[in-house]
């Protein structure tokens, strides 16, 4: 049957979907207008799923705190245009938001019916990469920080104080805020050496005894050298004995001393996360 064009862009307004899609799904209902979004939903889910094996290497990290917890949320699309679209953050935000407040660190079915309605209407394969929620104390101080106008680096810090009047103290949270920034420009993969993997350790010293075997010098020598790019490359990815960012003099750990000197109060990191669009 013909459908009118008053008709194909009143579906399109109200589901997002192309003019094609609208047309088909209306001829397919015989013009029976929630019988189209209906169809439009069925054809848009197997799209979506004919999609889901394309590369989505864009994306968005999301973010969403309340007085008990803070969450980060990455969620995948193939084009950076996607990433900017008003609709994708819309969701994001939303979805984020929903995961906070619910205190999931999953999606439910509706949610999963929502980013295959979203991949519908967008046309490319979404997905959500990670999910992190973290719950916050009385004496714990969280801040995260979403990077650039895409927002393709989101990172949270959690902060641990032996005395919560502490916790509104400016230059706790300015430090909160600083490591927050830190973590995003400098990414590390763990807390301290002390809390890395022995075989991460292990495939590491592998990696520059490959380097140095050939070298002609005596295994001694290879033990040092070995033994020098190890203990380097550990620090380089640990947060607390990284250089601080805001103070190359210190490291990180040294600067959460100075200020737990100056608030009269033991400051720990005690999480942080970092998600990143690669």
């Amino acid at each position: 049957m013909n459908v009118s064009p008053q008709e194909v862009k009143r579906l399109r307004n109200t589901t997002g979907a192309g003019f094609g899609d609208c047309k088909k799904a209306l001829e397919i209902a015989g013009g029976d207008f929630e019988l189209a979004k209906k169809k439009l939903r069925e054809m848009g889910i197997a799209s979506a799923d004919k999609r889901s094996n394309r590369d989505a290497k864009e994306g968005r990290v999301f973010s969403y705190a309340n007085m008990d917890r803070v969450g980060l949320l990455l969620i995948s699309c193939e084009t950076d245009f996607v990433a900017m679209n008003n609709d994708f953050i819309s969701f994001g935000n939303s979805l984020i938001k929903n995961l906070v407040e619910n205190a999931r660190d999953s999606l439910n079915e509706e949610q999963e019916h929502g980013i295959k309605n979203l991949a519908a209407t967008i046309k490319e394969n979404i997905q959500v990469k990670k999910i992190f929620i973290t719950n916050v104390s009385s004496n714990e101080l969280v801040k995260y920080y979403l990077h650039g106008e895409q927002s393709k680096i989101g990172v949270f810090v959690k902060l641990r104080v032996d005395n919560s009047l502490k916790i509104g103290d400016e230059r706790l949270n300015r430090l909160a805020m600083d490591l927050a920034l830190h973590v995003a420009a400098f990414a590390p993969i763990y807390l301290s050496v002390d809390s890395i993997c022995p075989n991460y350790i292990k495939e590491q010293e592998e990696i520059f005894i490959n380097q140095v075997k050939n070298s002609g010098k005596s295994e001694n020598v290879i033990k040092g050298i070995v033994s020098g790019k190890l203990k380097k490359h550990l620090s380089e990815v640990s947060l607390l004995e990284q250089n601080f960012v805001k103070d190359d003099k210190l490291t990180v750990k040294e600067k959460i001393e100075e200020i737990s000197r100056l608030i009269l109060s033991k400051i720990d990191i005690i999480d942080f996360k970092y998600l990143g669009v690669r």
